[in-house]
This record gives C-alpha cells, structure tokens and sequence, in this order.
C-alpha cells in the first residue's frame, strides 16, 4: 500500500536523511539524552553537583525519564508506525524538525533546572513541551481520523492522558504540590506502560513469527509457528491494569490495587506463554523484547506482595522502577533496535554485533536497580551500577545506530 502511494504522489524531500520520518531523529535525540540526563542524575545522587534547583530531585528525574525520554521513543515510533497503520503522510523535513526542536529545548531547560531555580525556565519548558506533545498527538489523530480507523482510539486517548498528565505534573510545580506532581508523574509512568502493553501485543506476535521462521541471512528455514491470541486475555490486561492504576494512585486501597495488578500479572504471562517460542534465543532482537515484557510483567509481582510484607525497602519504588526499566528502558532499546534496521531497508536478521551488550547492559542496569538491592548491600551503590550500565547500553547504541539513523535507506525509498 506504502509503495503505491510513493509512486503516484510526488516524491517527499527533506533537508537530511535524519528528517524523513519520525523514528530517525528522535531515537537519536532520546538515546543521546538517555545519556547525558542519567550522567547528570548519577553525579546528583553522588554529591557531585548539588542540587540547587526548586524542584524535588527525585521528581526532577522522574519527569525526564517519562516525559523528556520516553514520550521521545514513543513520539518516535508513532511517527512512523501510524504511517504504516493508516497509510497517511506523516511529519517529515521541516515540520518534523519543528516538532524535535520543542522536545529538544524543553530537555535543555529542564537540565538547568537542577542548578537555576528559575520559574521563567519552567514556563518556557512548559510552553515547549505543549508544542511537541501537541503537534505529535495532532499528527497520529488526524491520520487516524481520516483513515477512520476506530481501533487506534486507545493509543490516541493515552495521548491525550499524557498531555493531561504533563499539565498536571507543570501546575504541581508551580504551585510546589508535591502530590499532585507525584499522582501526575506516576499515572504518566502507567500510561507509558499501557501504551507499551499496546504495542508489544500488536507487534511481538508477528515479530516472532517473522523472526524465528528465518536464518540470519533472511531465508526461511522452515520453521513455520501460528501465534495464538485471546480476546480474553487482552481484556484481563486491560480491566487489570485499568483497576490497577485506579486503586494504586487514587482510591489508595494497596490490598485492592494488588488484586487488579495479579489480574494483569496472570494475564500477561498467560499472553506470553502463547507467544513463546524456543527459537527466539537465536536472535537478540526477540529476546530482547520477550525479556523486557516479562520484566515488566513481573514488576506487578511487588504490587501483589505490598500489603503484606514489610521490608526497608520501597516496594512500591522497586515495583515503579522494574516497570520503568523493563516496560520502557529495555522495551524501547530493543525497539529501536529493530525498527532502525527494518525503516532503513537494511537486513533485521543480522543487526550490529554490538546488540547483545546493548541489552546485556539494559538487563544489568534493571536487575542492580530492582532486584539486587533486595539480597543486601548499598542501596546506593547499586543505584550507581544500575546508572553505569544505563549510560553503557545507550553509549553502545548511540555508536551502533546514529550512523544508521542519519544515513538514507538502502533500498533509496524515502523513510
């Protein structure tokens, strides 16, 4: 359909390769910042620059992860996939570069503002960060609208949440409502996780499919498998995580939200036991994704288990940040991975040698945060070592992928 369309419409130009579809510059932009934001947060947490701003730390960050870095990945990947979705012309040369530069001088301001305690760079930041969800949400929803597509009204409502979401967490600040940032920052989070929810079960089926019935050199191998799907199973997810988010952060009823995260628990792992095949071990690029979803799905595990157990550690933190490490850390890399081989016309069966340490170190950097600290030892040192191999796997991406990224498709088609 996509080729159709190129050949009886005239042909998009773009002032460089990196603009001609949403998931080019943006990966970059978000995996350089993965970088250079967690850099800054690891010398926060050591004490080696003080933190002088308005905001609370932990908040500051938080907002990042979600709003700066994985609103990046997300805006980045819907900018290209509706246009496969819908068949309609998404953002591209100028118009595209518009809609980065306001992600891209929101992100500055909000790394100054750790040291300047200033309410105009919150403002500003504020008025940038609307520009870039605003023309991203108008984007997808427009080329939903005119493919009359009703089965994406989920991925567009979670959009508009986030937008919500975001404003919220902004009057928070200006007010210094630490609660309504955190209710805001949170409900993000589980937001970005439904999405993810969303996409891995539109995508990993057929990604395994795809992946397991070929050798490497692309040429089928024989291995033919048919995925089974439920609509019961998708609905459990749905009631469970929807139950979830409602009891977790606004009834606050812990035994309740356990309840509904066991739900989406079961559901999910009853999701990927149909999904699963032996084979995906031959290819990094599947069983990235199948760890990374089973990382998340057993982050809920520390929701089920809050009410009863009592530790000195945050169960709750642990819970937050398995999902926020799993669902959006390994999840997103992995993604990246394959769609900026795949949307460059370049072979997925035989990526960079480099993505089995970019994963490895993804894993190690959420097993440090959330599972380590359990078994003993310096909470903040494992912090640090999670960090550490934060900044390893992005830096290995970065010298894999920004090459790829800024270079035209091989096949010569535009995208």
């Amino acid at each position: 359909m996509l080729v159709n369309i190129q050949n009886t419409a005239p042909r998009p130009t773009s002032p460089h390769p990196i603009l001609n579809l949403g998931f080019r510059v943006f990966f970059v932009g978000s995996a350089v910042f993965a970088i250079v934001s967690m850099l800054l947060w690891f010398a926060v947490l050591q004490g080696f620059a003080p933190f002088n701003g308005t905001l609370n730390p932990f908040y500051w960050h938080g907002h990042e992860m979600v709003f700066g870095y994985a609103l990046a990945v997300i805006a980045g990947f819907l900018l290209t996939a509706v246009k496969t979705w819908t068949g309609q012309m998404m953002p591209y040369g100028y118009h595209l570069g518009a809609i980065f530069g306001a992600w891209a001088v929101s992100r500055l301001l909000w790394l100054g503002l750790h040291a300047t305690p200033s309410v105009a760079m919150l403002a500003i930041a504020f008025v940038f960060d609307m520009i870039f969800w605003g023309m991203t949400a108008y984007s997808v929803i427009k080329a939903v609208w005119v493919a009359r597509q009703k089965r994406q009204i989920g991925i567009v409502a979670k959009l508009t949440l986030l937008m919500l979401a975001n404003i919220a967490f902004y009057a928070g600040a200006f007010l210094n409502q630490l609660t309504i940032q955190k209710i805001s920052l949170y409900l993000a989070l589980y937001l970005v996780i439904g999405v993810v929810f969303t996409i891995v079960r539109r995508v990993l089926p057929f990604f395994i499919v795809k992946g397991v019935s070929v050798n490497h050199d692309g040429k089928p191998n024989g291995l033919n498998i048919e995925q089974k799907n439920s609509t019961l199973l998708d609905r459990a997810n749905l009631f469970g995580f929807f139950g979830f988010i409602i009891f977790d952060l606004f009834v606050k009823q812990p035994i309740i939200a356990g309840v509904f995260a066991l739900i989406c628990l079961i559901a999910n792992l009853a999701r990927l036991k149909n999904w699963y095949h032996t084979a995906i071990w031959q290819k990094p690029l599947l069983w990235s994704l199948v760890i990374a979803f089973f990382g998340m799905t057993m982050s809920l595990a520390f929701f089920v288990v809050l009410p009863f157990i009592h530790t000195s550690l945050n169960l709750h933190s642990l819970g937050l940040h398995g999902l926020a490490l799993f669902g959006v850390g390994l999840m997103t890399v992995s993604m990246m991975a394959r769609v900026s081989l795949g949307h460059t016309g370049r072979n997925i069966h035989k990526p960079p040698k480099t993505v089995f340490a970019i994963f490895i170190f993804m894993i190690i950097s959420a097993l440090c945060r959330v599972i380590l600290p359990m078994f003993g030892g310096d909470y903040i040192t494992w912090i640090g070592v999670s960090q550490m191999a934060w900044i390893v796997s992005f830096g290995l991406f970065c010298v894999s992928y920004i090459g790829i990224l800024a270079k035209p498709r091989t096949d010569g088609l535009f995208g």
